[in-house]
């Protein structure tokens, strides 16, 4: 019995050295400007040699917030929060990038209305090719004419027109003549209450 005990305490005192060594290895490793993954490799790591212990970390996801125009490069995301009762213009350009504006039924205080977000759309995109342009969102709440005459923008006595049925095809048309792009390049899809992801 007593030395079953003194070899697992002898085991025990060898593993907490090799524990208190890897952390000069690790700040060693960082320091030296090698990173963790060597710190890994040197402490008995499972990497295969030569290989990557991770891959690259991607880069974090552009947010586009209601009223707002945003853009990522080729590879990136566009993230577009809470998307309730509005709809999502996403450009995608011919060299892989992503332009996005999160078109809003009412402004939000300093963002674009939803009769200037196509306009800033537009400017953002500038002479870049473009190869397809995605609507989405809340499709049955948007009147195509949103797009050129913001809900705010009517005086008292002015009737605010309304949808009384999706029109899909209407809302593609009013995007493309906003963004003076072919009818065809634009798609529409009417998507449930939620966060949207575009890659």
């Amino acid at each position: 019995m007593l030395t079953k005990k003194t070899a697992g305490a002898g085991r025990e005192r060898g593993l907490r050295g090799l524990r208190l060594l890897a952390v000069p290895l690790a700040v060693l490793a960082l320091h030296a400007g090698t990173g963790a993954a060597v710190a890994q490799s040197h402490l008995g790591g499972d990497t295969a040699a030569g290989a990557p212990a991770s891959a690259p970390a991607t880069a974090p996801a552009v947010r586009v917030t209601e009223g707002q125009v945003r853009e990522t490069g080729p590879g990136g995301t566009l993230l577009y929060p809470s998307v309730t009762s509005c709809l999502t213009v996403t450009v995608r350009l011919a060299d892989g990038g992503l332009v996005g504006a999160h078109a809003s039924l009412f402004q939000v205080p300093g963002e674009y209305r939803s009769d200037r977000i196509l306009g800033a759309l537009r400017d953002r995109v500038g002479d870049r090719r473009v190869t397809a342009v995605e609507v989405r969102g809340a499709v049955g709440a948007w009147h195509p004419g949103y797009f050129t005459k913001a809900v705010e923008s009517y005086g008292d006595g002015e009737a605010v027109p309304y949808p009384t049925r999706p029109d899909p095809e209407g809302l593609a048309a009013a995007v493309a003549d906003g963004l003076g792009q072919p009818r065809a390049k634009v798609t529409v899809t009417d998507v449930p209450d939620g966060d949207q992801t575009v890659r």
